[in-house]
């Protein structure tokens, strides 16, 4: 398959804000990326020619922003409209290897939909995680640094290189990464060993680190984790923010090069293209 051939759905709802820059890094790869509403996929409130399929995508990606305000949770109204209508599409989808990628609230939309962490099936029944108010109490827009620490199963970052550090800004109020506190150590050990851990929050010698390299508190510095195939990515900074090397923060410094964030829609793509 071609890249002009990948077709990338990238979802949105009222409140959902980050949708041109997700639409922009697929389409800056040569993809066929499209904004589509939920409401096109369940077919509620659109005409035929505005309905779409889940099945006819080949990568689903779930962008930023405060889906229908973030209230009850973040993301957990939009969680349950998709789970409600959606649900057995998203197993198929999924169980047929195609990729699914959350950003900031769309991780926190794949954790209410029970897709991440996924410890027992593709879907669980109810959430197994939270993402939760930050320590800080306040919204954190900040550079911060994530080191790789997965092995290699996940689908979206083949490309980069074990241990790096990358930049990759975050912009949220709700990034703490929480487990049920009388399982969080058995969880965690469990992410390990299923290398399902992708990325974690350090210092700029690369060794995890408190506020304010975690701007959230999140549990084992963790920024972003995938299902046990590594075909669902859920991430808490924003990738598509820095596509470019121009709009890192010290991009003067060191002006050549891809930004940090483009290995990841590259990996996704570059598995895409061989496997679908």
């Amino acid at each position: 398959m071609k890249a002009s051939q990948v077709r990338v759905c990238v979802l949105r709802i009222e409140g959902t804000n980050c949708e041109e820059e997700m639409y922009l890094a697929f389409k800056r790869l040569g993809t066929r990326p499209e904004k589509v509403h939920l409401k096109q996929l369940t077919g509620t409130d659109v005409t035929s020619e505005e309905m779409r399929a889940l099945s006819d995508y080949h990568i689903l990606a779930l962008p930023g922003g405060f889906a229908a305000g973030d209230y009850v949770r973040a993301g957990a109204i939009f969680a349950a409209r998709m789970k409600s209508r959606l649900a057995g599409e998203l197993v198929d989808f999924i169980k047929s290897g195609k990729p699914v990628l959350g950003v900031c609230n769309g991780f926190q939309i794949l954790v209410e939909t029970g897709l991440l962490p996924a410890m027992s099936g593709v879907m669980s029944d109810v959430p197994e995680a939270v993402l939760g108010t930050n320590d800080s109490a306040r919204f954190e827009c900040r550079p911060t640094l994530l080191r790789k620490v997965n092995g290699g199963s996940c689908v979206f970052t083949t490309k980069v290189s074990a241990g790096k550090v990358s930049l990759i800004p975050s912009a949220h109020a709700e990034g703490k990464l929480m487990f049920p506190l009388d399982r969080s150590k058995e969880i965690v050990r469990e992410l390990e060993d299923n290398d399902q851990i992708v990325f974690k929050y350090v210092d700029p010698e690369g060794t995890p680190a408190g506020y304010p390299w975690c701007p959230n508190g999140s549990t084992e510095n963790i920024a972003g984790i995938c299902n046990r195939e590594g075909n669902v990515f859920g991430l808490m900074p924003h990738p598509e923010r820095v596509f470019f090397r121009f709009t890192h923060p010290d991009w003067t410094r060191v002006p050549d090069g891809p930004g940090d964030g483009r290995a990841i829609f590259e990996s996704v793509l570059d598995y895409v293209t061989k496997k679908l």
